[in-house]
């Protein structure tokens, strides 16, 4: 029989622990053994290797169910602790490791090795477009502010003449990597930050940053129906990218101002116009003077009442999605006089009289 401890034993967890509470207990334990934090001691070193090895196990729901069923004689040949136990060791060591500079580690040598080309990060603003422009469509310049490539030393950072040299502290690989049992840990070179180069004589110009803060116009086409709400990407437009890298991309968020005359429901526009009683009641045509300037003559019908809304198909906004137009609202209002003459208040009462028996005639027939 095999004299090794028990796995479940070992974590100091019940044999129906969760994967988490198993995951809970493993780090507990790495942390109190590691090695960094026990040094010269060879106990917690074969304590922190025996934990890590029952962890690859029990995290591993069909190494651990064999090992539910056989014991340790079900890893005759040994337990494989790479492999996937160290895809975990990022996230469990997280706050242990947070120091090594944004490194990790792994079962083996090797490092990520320097920066290749990066992509720029990508931008965001808010323009805001009034009625007609939105509902018309129309280009528009914005200014930009962003860094963007320093002109005299090209990027590099370096003084013009002179170029960056390999960082002789990672040799370039822009990673450093210590051994500790069979872990392989890598942090990023604190020399070269990483980018396995090193600036001897800064540009003046930059201060070796290899880019400088710059306003620059970028032309921006707003289809007609846009509205607010609505977010435009424009690729290449936003931060240019590092090492021959590419930009990221420019997000314009569009907001669309109130308008002194007309509302907006999706694509639908409403407008008020105000008629006459004599208007109102005979019937007329009305000119709507719309958003492209052009004029619609709108009919109204005899009788209308106040309050009625009269609809213009296809007098709305266009739509994005390529349906057809929405529709002019027109809502009717009644101008009532505030002030009437002696003459218009008797022809007022002449008309009311007249209406009446015009109703009673209707009702009678």
């Amino acid at each position: 029989m095999s004299e090794k401890q028990d796995y479940y034993e070992l974590l100091g967890v019940p044999r129906e622990a969760s994967a988490d509470e198993i995951r809970k207990a493993y780090r507990k334990l790495a942390l109190q053994h590691h090695p960094d934090r026990n040094k010269g001691s060879r106990e917690a070193e074969e304590k922190f290797k025996a934990v890590t090895e029952a962890y690859s196990v029990l995290s591993d729901q069909e190494k651990r169910a064999r090992y539910d069923r056989f014991g340790h004689g079900g890893f005759e040949g040994g337990v494989d602790v790479g492999g996937d136990i160290f895809s975990h060791f990022q996230d469990i060591f997280s706050e242990f490791f947070g120091g090594f500079g944004g490194g990790g580690f792994s079962g083996g040598g090797g490092g990520r090795g320097r920066r290749g080309p990066q992509r720029g990060q990508d931008m965001r603003l808010e323009q805001q477009l009034t009625l007609e422009e939105a509902v018309l469509g129309c280009k528009k310049e914005i200014s930009v502010h962003t860094p963007v490539e320093c002109a005299a030393c090209n990027g590099t950072g370096a003084e013009p003449g002179t170029s960056p040299v390999t960082c002789s502290s990672c040799r370039g690989t822009g990673q450093i990597s210590s051994g500790r049992g069979f872990i392989v840990f890598t942090q990023t070179c604190p020399t070269c930050s990483g980018e396995g180069k090193v600036i001897e004589s800064s540009c003046k110009a930059c201060a070796g940053a290899g880019w400088q803060e710059q306003n620059r116009n970028v032309t921006v086409t707003f289809p007609g129906g846009v509205d607010t709400g609505a977010r435009l990407r424009i690729p290449g437009r936003g931060v240019p990218g590092r090492a021959g890298g590419p930009p990221g991309d420019l997000y314009v968020d569009v907001r669309v101002a109130d308008h002194e005359r007309f509302g907006r429901e999706g694509g639908d526009l409403i407008t008020r116009v105000t008629l006459s009683f004599p208007d109102a009641a005979l019937g007329t045509k009305v000119g709507i003077v719309l958003l492209d300037g052009t004029t619609h003559e709108l009919e109204v019908t005899p009788g209308t009442q106040p309050g009625a809304v009269l609809r213009v198909p296809g007098k709305g906004a266009p739509r994005l999605d390529g349906r057809s137009p929405g529709s002019l609202h027109v809502v009717v209002q009644v101008a009532v006089p505030t002030h009437l003459s002696k003459r218009a208040k008797k022809i007022l009462k002449e008309l009311e009289t007249e209406l009446a028996a015009g109703m009673a005639e209707v009702k009678t027939a």
